[in-house]
C-alpha cells in the first residue's frame, strides 16, 4: 500500500476527478452485472466518497487505496481488462481499502431503483397493499412452476434411505395387551405373586429402567411413582 509520508497528496481534503473514475471502475468491476447501467455504479461511487469525508481515516485509507491500485496497474488502473483488473483487486482485498468499497456497495449498489428494475424487482409493496392483488407472479425471469407430473418420469423413493436398526423388537399392541390380562385358566382364589424382593424397596419406591434398546437400562433413586 501507498503510505503518507511518500505521498502527501493524502492530507488533501477533496479527491480528484481520475480517482471518481477509478472508483466507478473497481466497482464496476467488483460487482460485475452486465446488465447494470453506469448511473448506479456512478451514484455508488459518489455515496463512498461522501462516507470517506465524515472521517479522516476513511479519506485517508480510501485515497491510498486509489494511489495503490495505479501503482500496481502501470499506473493507470481504469486501462486494464476485466481479468486484469480482477487479479489486481484480488491482490488487495483483504485491505480494510477494500473492505471499505464492499460494504458500502453491498448497502447502496443493490438497493438503487435503476438496479430494481434491471432485475425485476418492483421495490416495496407495503405501501401499495402487497403483492397478492398486483400479480406477485408475474416476474418473467422466474422459470414455469410443474403444474402436471409428466407420466414417462418414474417416482420412487430416495436410495439409501432406510430405517435405522437399532436392535430393539417392536412388541404388537395386541401381545401387549393379551400378556397384562389375567388368565381364564388361574384360579380368582389364588393370590397374586409376589414381586421380588429387589423390585420392592422399603421406601416403595423402585428403580425406573429406561427399557432402552440393547441392553441399555438407567435407575432413577428417589423418583416418586
Amino acid at each position: 500500500m501507498a503510505y503518507p509520508a511518500k505521498y502527501p497528496q493524502l492530507n488533501e481534503t477533496e479527491l480528484t476527478e481520475h480517482a471518481r473514475d477509478l472508483l466507478v471502475r473497481v466497482i464496476r468491476v467488483a460487482f460485475p452485472h452486465p446488465s447494470f447501467p453506469d448511473s448506479p455504479y456512478e451514484r455508488t461511487a459518489q455515496i463512498i466518497l461522501e462516507e470517506s469525508k465524515s472521517s479522516t481515516w476513511l479519506r485517508v485509507t480510501l485515497t491510498q487505496g486509489l494511489l495503490t491500485l495505479d501503482s500496481l496497474s502501470a499506473g493507470d488502473f481504469t486501462g486494464l481488462d476485466e481479468d486484469q483488473a480482477t487479479a489486481v483487486l484480488r491482490s488487495i482485498e483483504h485491505t480494510d481499502f477494500f473492505g471499505f468499497i464492499r460494504r458500502t456497495t453491498v448497502l447502496n449498489l443493490y438497493d438503487d431503483p435503476e438496479v430494481w428494475k434491471a432485475v425485476g424487482y418492483e421495490g416495496s409493496s407495503f405501501e401499495l397493499g402487497g403483492y397478492v392483488n398486483r400479480g406477485f407472479n408475474d416476474l418473467d425471469w422466474v422459470p414455469e412452476p410443474l403444474i402436471e407430473e409428466p407420466a414417462d418420469v418414474p417416482f420412487a423413493p430416495l436410495p439409501g434411505l432406510q430405517r435405522p436398526h437399532t436392535g430393539a423388537v417392536r412388541i404388537p399392541a395386541a401381545s401387549t395387551a393379551a400378556a397384562a390380562s389375567p388368565s381364564p385358566a388361574a384360579s380368582p382364589a389364588s393370590p397374586p405373586a409376589s414381586p421380588p424382593a429387589s423390585a420392592t424397596p422399603s421406601d416403595d419406591r423402585a428403580p425406573i429402567s429406561t427399557n432402552q434398546p440393547g441392553g441399555l437400562a438407567a435407575s432413577h433413586e428417589g423418583v416418586e411413582r
